[in-house]
């Protein structure tokens, strides 16, 4: 009996302008906002930036790993190309698409190292997303993208128990639900998963919730009442309308 890897299609990215606009959000808004349109959790646990002051937006190709087990994998099965998968999930790259990884949490296997990430970058790929490591990591923070990881290690991709199975598949990373051509919003704060089907109600919810924090954050800064500008008040809020229209 074998364990035959499943590759799927290239994923249906959402259109661009919907990611332009929460572009503009970040993580944090994002998932504030999330939350009150019924997503409870939308963050990616456990996966930390090592990147500071990168934000990214993107669509997300993803890729799971499952774990490996003895009577299915001969001993150096994973070296054949038709094993890597790793690699066939990059082959999908197009510009500010971001690759999101279930790696099980291992902490023993570097996913991707700086060849495979230079060429992700290369391809236009803006940020990885990773439930594990990568390896070379001096070299691949040094490319131009955001990276979100549980971790890195020395080791390369067959010293490990775990092994790709699933290209552009539902998988969990982090514990969280990512569909393929999710969009996902990443920074200093984390990163979150936007479902499609939410994402065009979020881009008017968090642009609105966006321009009324600049408004707060300056009457806060004067001095003003947390309880009156944080959130607005409705009396705080007449103030800000007159402040957004220019009447000030």
């Amino acid at each position: 009996m074998s364990l035959e890897p499943i590759q799927t299609r290239d994923i249906e990215r959402p259109p661009k302008e919907l990611v332009d606009a929460l572009s503009h959000i970040g993580s944090a808004t994002a998932s504030g906002e999330l939350f009150k349109l019924g997503i409870r959790d939308p963050q990616i646990l456990g996966i930390l930036p090592r990147t500071p002051g990168k934000s990214i937006c993107g669509p997300a190709l993803t890729l799971q790993f499952m774990p490996k087990r003895e009577d299915l994998h001969a001993s150096g099965e994973y070296q054949g190309p038709e094993r890597q998968l790793h690699r066939h999930a990059l082959y999908h790259t197009q510009p500010g698409d971001v690759i999101v990884v279930d790696a099980r949490g291992d902490m023993s296997s570097g996913v991707f190292g700086e060849m495979m990430l230079t060429y992700f970058c290369g391809q236009g790929g803006q940020g990885a997303v990773i439930d594990g490591c990568i390896r070379d990591f001096p070299q691949a923070r040094e490319l131009d993208l955001g990276l979100w990881l549980k971790g890195t290690t020395p080791n390369f991709h067959a010293q490990t128990d775990i092994f790709p199975f699933g290209v552009n598949v539902p998988i969990a990373c982090g514990g969280t639900l990512v569909m393929p051509g999710d969009i996902v919003i990443a920074d200093d704060d984390g990163a979150v998963v936007v479902p499609i089907k939410f994402a065009p109600e979020l881009a008017e919810k968090a642009t609105e919730h966006a321009e009324w924090e600049v408004f707060s954050r300056m009457k806060l800064a004067e001095g003003g009442d947390l309880r009156k500008y944080y959130p607005l008040t409705d009396e705080a809020r007449v103030e800000y309308e007159a402040w957004k229209s220019g009447e000030r």
